[in-house]
């Protein structure tokens, strides 16, 4: 199920996966993690309609790959703690035959990943233990290889983790080295926080997890779009979370969702 051990969880200082955990409604998380994520909220109160932003976002992207691209492979990094409907259960209510591997570096995650792995009988699914940071390792993962066909269209899905890869740890060269050995058809299904509706809160937020000891770089529209260089862009193009491809009424702001969200193909 994991290509490395198990690790102790670290309950000393808060951690991304489980703040963003709070940020949902969940209740897989720590008393630091609250703490921190309540502190991120005093700056920014919307951080709770970005959160379920970026995740409608991913459940209506997961499917317009699978119905409209014939996608039926997905690698999902930076997966967090599951919140359901998760990727594979929204791709396999569309093609129950999909395939699903998930890839976390949080050992929470792990203790979760059984919930993660209730495929159809059809479809298939695993979970990795492995860092965007190293995507040679994730890439090499004998898991990843029982579940994924390389020779066949795979959507990477990189929902709110690139703004925790700052530029000194080439972000832009992390995603192209993932979609180097992903076949042509494959895409790109990216959302990202942004400072660009509001940089003064967005500096605020910057400063609380870079001084709870998790360095980030929140990006503007144009670095954001960077990410799909060579990639065709779907419809709307970079677009505000809840404005793209949206199935429903939302009135939140766009600068209370603060989220750039994008699908690219690969020619």
């Amino acid at each position: 199920m994991t290509n490395s051990p198990a690790r102790d969880i670290d309950t000393s200082r808060p951690h991304s996966a489980r703040m963003y955990d709070y940020y949902l409604g969940g209740k897989d998380h720590f008393e630091v993690d609250k703490l921190a994520a309540e502190t991120v909220a005093s700056v920014y109160p919307a951080i709770f309609v970005c959160a379920r932003e970026n995740r409608a976002f991913m459940h209506r992207a997961t499917r317009v790959l699978a119905q409209e691209h014939g996608i039926r492979q997905w690698l999902d990094i930076g997966t967090g703690i599951p919140t359901e409907p998760n990727l594979h259960q929204v791709a396999q209510s569309v093609v129950p035959e999909a395939r699903v591997v998930y890839a976390d570096n949080d050992p929470l995650v792990l203790k979760y990943a059984e919930r993660l792995m209730r495929s159809t009988a059809q479809g298939r699914t695993t979970y990795i233990e492995a860092d965007v940071n190293d995507p040679a390792a994730l890439l090499n993962s004998t898991a990843l290889a029982e579940v994924l066909n390389l020779d066949q269209p795979v959507a990477l899905s990189l929902n709110a983790l690139m703004h925790f890869v700052t530029d000194a740890q080439d972000p832009y060269g992390i995603v192209d080295r993932l979609l180097a050995v992903l076949p042509s058809g494959s895409a790109l299904a990216l959302s990202h926080c942004t400072p660009d509706f509001d940089p003064a809160t967005w500096q605020k937020v910057t400063d609380i997890y870079t001084n709870a000891g998790t360095p980030v770089q929140f990006r503007s529209k144009d670095e954001v779009a960077r990410f799909f260089s060579g990639l065709d862009l779907l419809a709307p193009g970079i677009a505000v979370g809840h404005r793209w491809r949206p199935d429903g009424d939302c009135d939140a702001t766009d600068a209370e969702v603060s989220l750039w969200t994008g699908v690219g193909i690969k020619p």
